[in-house]
């Protein structure tokens, strides 16, 4: 792993909001060095199994690193058990992960289950918090003022999807360490984790 990956920050702006039937997350795109922007199209939205995701906010080896180890642990857990981990079950895994041995990272597990859609939110040293909807970055006192006056229980889908395309526009517009584009995807039971493309989420935006 290069030294610039090490310092390389995220900056960033992520979100997870849950609907009626599913989850939709998100994340931006830039990573910053201080001022400097030093990556225009980094990846903070990772599918860690077929009902799960993870965003990440934070260095970006950390954050690459962990997404495999997830990607890793969900599969062997899916294949031994013979069934999909729950949501809380990621979180609880994540949480033990970062407890064990700290991340400068802040992420978002977002997913389905048997019990619904959800998303919690873990610090770096593994504190977990669910909740309907959480915004993580640098990005997110701007995107905190969208989802609050945007988000209701039991939205549709494509209430949930314009909300989320919604706020990272606004941090984007706002946070000089967010921007650059957009990741959307959508979870739910039936048809599991779902990458939204660029031309529907720039409709979204519209």
């Amino acid at each position: 792993m290069s030294e610039q990956q090490h310092v390389m920050k995220t900056g960033t702006s992520t979100v997870g909001i849950t609907f009626k039937g599913g989850v939709v997350v998100g994340a931006d795109h830039r990573a910053t060095m201080g001022h400097f922007i030093a990556n225009k199209s980094v990846q903070k939205l990772f599918k860690i199994g077929d009902n799960l995701a993870l965003t990440t906010a934070g260095l970006v080896g950390h954050a690459q690193s962990l997404s495999r180890t997830l990607t890793a642990e969900v599969a062997l857990f899916e294949l031994r058990r013979q069934q999909p981990m729950t949501v809380k079950g990621a979180a609880t895994l994540t949480a033990n992960i970062l407890s064990g041995r700290p991340h400068w990272v802040q992420l978002l597990i977002v997913g389905v289950d048997a019990d619904g859609g959800h998303v919690y939110s873990i610090d770096s040293a593994g504190g977990s918090i669910p909740d309907v909807y959480c915004a993580t970055g640098s990005g997110s006192p701007y995107m905190y003022g969208v989802l609050e006056d945007g988000f209701r229980e039991n939205m549709s889908q494509a209430e949930a999807l314009k909300l989320a395309a919604r706020a990272l526009h606004a941090s984007g517009q706002r946070d000089a360490a967010s921007g650059n584009g957009m990741d959307l995807a959508v979870i739910t039971p039936g048809s599991g984790y779902q990458q939204v493309s660029q031309d529907e989420i720039a409709k979204l935006l519209k």
